[in-house]
Formats: structure tokens, sequence, C-alpha cells
């Protein structure tokens, strides 16, 4: 019996194995390299007699056929699988030309037959029928990776994510395949028999900095991963395409099912299906995620923000006794969250993504939209600022008139067209501090020269129409009756002018200072 036959490969590669010296190339056993035309599917299922299809608790499936005067059987499956059920043979060398193919990344299938006796019946089971086999050759199928992959994998390492491998393949082989995109960097560990693998090995490993690749895995092996993951406070993302996956695929906090090859069971147990089957596409959903993420909170900083300057001048009013008038009036307040700030809290949503937004290790599980640092910088920082420069220019308007505290100011006095101005300078003020703020919420850790000043056109549009609007209602006379407003002095605008700059310039500081204090650069 030949202890190995002829290898053919993806990749049309020669063998690397030859015919023993004593056996002739003519012999049966080292078929000498023809090329037969292919047997068409008709003939071939004519002479079908039984199948038994791929187990893959198994890892191999078998055909019953009708050959000359008897039966045939024709096996295929993974070699060690195949070797178990051979009788005889060199198996060494068998597993020596597996290991060279799999180290090459190729993936090995084992091919056998046994003939049946003449007369014999087909067979009742495949336990029957997959015994006394013998190997007739390999076959090395190559299926190389994306081009988009290895970069793809980079940018999940930098973005501090982990990849492993789950795969019914030979580990050798999805060694080989997960080092040429760069999986396992800079260290990978391989588990030969994942099946086999105990709870408290699956725990230590997964607890380590190394990337696994979980060789000869079942589903059942896929969802064990997945629950000891969640277990360790992991967030999983599972990728699968077949029915099998399906348990795994809707244990895993987001389950990833190819929309091309998958299978209706496993796009139906996924949080998300990939229309191109391309890995890349997932880091790109990542990336996609992470921005929504970081433009909802910039949409909420932006809103809160605004929280102090709007209660600081009510403070003001209360804790003086009335000493100093009211420095923002009921309906104003109304202009500035129901018209000035509603578009540019908007466009914050359509931020790009920020410059690193893939360098940053993934937040913690616990944490929630709304952070501790988040409300300082909110109303630590703009909030403040943007109070103090809004009073600031209400007291310029009023001292520059005369007034005292406690000096009457309503309707009828003579500080009451100083006091309009003023108010309407509070409301002008917090407009532009609103300007500055919007810049400013635009990112979290880079400046905005990296951004780009113009590169979310919605929020300057938003910006001219808060600034539109907010003119209207100061210079238009039926709207100064309305909201109580007067038009306001040079000296004062070229004041409110500078606001923005203020607000979005000691913000940039603070920002930069942090960069600063996490060893980071500008270029970061």
């Amino acid at each position: 019996m030949c202890p190995s036959g002829p290898t053919s490969y993806g990749t049309g590669a020669s063998s690397p194995w030859r015919p023993p010296a004593s056996s002739p190339a003519t012999s049966s056993c080292w078929p000498r390299a023809t090329r037969s035309r292919p047997t068409p599917g008709w003939a071939r299922d004519g002479r079908r007699r039984a199948i038994f299809r791929f187990d893959a608790r198994l890892r191999l499936m078998s055909t019953v056929a009708q050959h000359d005067d008897r039966l045939r059987v024709y096996v295929k499956g993974a070699p060690e699988a195949v070797l178990a059920r051979t009788s005889g043979g060199d198996r060494d060398a068998v597993m020596d030309a597996v290991a060279e193919l799999a180290h090459r990344g190729l993936r090995v299938l084992a091919v056998a037959v046994r003939d049946l006796p003449s007369g014999a019946g087909v067979p009742k089971s495949r336990k029957e029928a997959e015994a006394g086999l013998r190997v007739i050759g390999l076959v090395g199928l190559y299926d190389p990776p994306r081009p988009q992959v290895a970069d793809a994998v980079r940018r999940c390492h930098d973005a501090g994510l982990r990849i492993h491998i789950v795969t019914g393949d030979n580990g050798a082989t999805a060694a080989a395949v997960a080092a040429e995109v760069g999986i396992g960097v800079p260290r990978m560990h391989v588990v030969a028999e994942s099946e086999g693998i105990h709870d408290h090995e699956l725990d230590e490993l997964l607890t380590g900095d190394a990337e696994i690749v979980f060789a000869r895995s079942s589903p059942e092996t896929k969802l064990k991963i997945a629950d000891a993951l969640r277990a360790h406070g992991q967030v999983v993302a599972m990728t699968g395409d077949g029915a099998n996956d399906a348990p795994a695929l809707h244990q895993a906090h987001i389950g990833v099912a190819m929309g091309r090859s998958g299978t209706d069971v496993a796009r139906e147990a996924s949080t998300m299906v990939l229309t191109d089957d391309n890995f890349a596409t997932i880091v790109t959903a990542i990336e996609s995620g992470r921005r929504v993420y970081d433009n909802v909170r910039k949409f909420i900083l932006y809103i809160f923000a605004h929280a102090v300057p709007e209660i600081v001048p009510f403070l003001v009013f209360a804790l003086s006794g009335g000493l100093v008038p009211l420095p923002l009036t009921v309906l104003q307040i109304l202009a500035i969250d129901l018209g000035t700030e509603t578009l540019p809290a908007l466009a914050l949503g359509r931020e790009p993504a920020e410059p690193g937004v893939m360098k940053r290790p993934p937040r913690p599980s616990s944490e929630g939209v709304i952070t501790r640092d988040m409300l300082i910088r909110a109303w630590g920082y703009l909030g403040l600022v943007s109070a103090a420069l809004s009073m600031s220019v209400f007291f310029y308007v009023l001292w520059r008139a005369g007034w005292h505290p406690g000096d009457p100011t309503g309707s009828g006095s003579a500080l009451h067209h100083a006091y309009l101005t003023a108010t309407t300078a509070t409301f002008a003020g917090l407009v532009a501090c609103q300007v500055g703020t919007a810049m400013a919420a635009r990112t979290d850790h880079a400046s905005l020269r990296q951004v780009g000043l113009t590169t979310n056109p919605l929020l300057l549009a938003g910006i001219a129409f808060e600034l539109c609007f907010a003119a209207a209602l100061i210079y238009l006379p039926p709207l100064q009756d309305v909201f109580g407003t007067a038009a306001l002095p040079w000296d004062v605008l070229g004041i409110i002018a500078t606001f923005p700059v203020i607000v979005w310039g000691t913000d940039e500081l603070r920002r930069w200072a942090r960069r600063r204090s996490h060893g980071q650069t500008d270029a970061a």
C-alpha cells in the first residue's frame, strides 16, 4: 500500500512528495502526473450509492460509489481524522507532509479510499464505511487574506483590541495565516486541540496578553470561549457564518455574521451583518461606533456647558437681594434654548471622527456616557468662563451708564435703556460663548488645528443661523419689543466678539496641558 501519494495545491505549487526509489513512476501507488478530464456531474451521481455528509465533530465526509464491478468508499477530511481510520501505511510520512503544508499556510485535506469486497452491499453506517482506509493523497488549499486585512489588524491593535482565532483548521495553518496578517504580535499562543481544553486552562489563557489561535475547535468550543470572555468582563465580538455558529453569535455582545456566505440562522442570531464579508469592515464599524459615541458626548457637553451661564444671572439677582437687576430675562433664555442653541447642537452629531480615535484604548464597559470629566469640563471650565464673560459685559454696560447697586432700572427710570442694553449684551455674550463652546466641543483630545476649522460645514451653517437669529432679536424693532432687547453699541460688540476666542482658547489650553501630561503630542 502507498505510504503517500500525489499532492495538489490551490496555488499550483509542485508537490514536495516524491515516490520512493523502489517505486516506478508508472506503478499504481505513484501514478504518473497526467491531466485528466473532469467527470461529468451526471455520471458521478449515477455511480453514487450512498453519502455520509460532513460531520463537524468527526471532521470528514465520505461517499460510496460504484467502481468497476465493486463498491468503493471515498473519504476526505482532516488528516488526523482520516489517518485514525486507516490501516497500515507510513503515517509519520503523511503527517510530516501535512505539517510542511500547514506551516506554509495551506489548509490540508487528506483523501482516502477503501475497496469493498466484490458482491458486498452498501455499508449501513459510516462507522462501517470509514474503516480500513488507505490514504491516496493530500490537498493543500490556500485562501490568501484580503490585502486590507493586515492594515485592519494593525488598527485593531492600535485601538487596544485583541483578536483571537477560533477555527476548525490545523493549528499550524491557522498560526501561519494569523502571522501573515499580523495577528499574534507580539505574542501568539496556539491551542492545537481546542475541544479538549479545560476551563481553568482557558481562563489562564484569556487573562494573559497573548492573542490565541484555537485550532480544531467545534461550535461548542466557540460558545465556551465567548462565555469565558464575558465572564472575565471583556466585550466580545464574535464572527461566524454557519448555522452551528448561531449560539456563539447570540452569546457574544456583538455577533457579526457574513452577509454573502452566511446562513440565515447566523444572520438572525447576529447584531451586525457584513454585506461584503470583509474583516476590514468590522474595523470601519468600530471606528464609526466610536465616532457616534463621541458625537453624543459632544452634544451633551455643548448643552450642559450653557446651564451655568443661564443659571448664574438668576443666582446673582437672588443672592444680591435685588440690588443687582436680573441680567437675563426669561424670554431671552427661551430664545437661547429654543433658537440659537439647537442647530449647532444637532450639527455636532455629524462631526467627523476625531484624529487618533482608533489609537485610544477601549473605554471600561461600566463607564456611562456622562462622566465626571465631562461634567468638570462643561460646568467647571466652559460654563464658568462663559458665565464670567457674560456677567462682565452686563456690568460693563451698567457701570458705564453710571449705575450703582440698588439703583432703579425699571420702566420710566433714567437707567432703563441702559438696563435693556445690558441684558441684551448678556444675551449676545451668551450667544458668542455658545460659538466658542461649539468649536471647543468638536474635540475631546486633539486640537482644533488637527480637526480643521471647516471640516463640519453643518456646524458652520448652524453658527451662521445662530448669529443671524441673535442679530434679528437685537436689531429688529418688532422683536425688540417682544424680547426686551436694544441695539448694542460698537464698543460692546467689540468686547463680545472676543468671547468665542476666549472660551475656545481656555479649553484648548486645557486639552494641550492634558495631552502633555499624558505624553501625547499634537500629532498623536
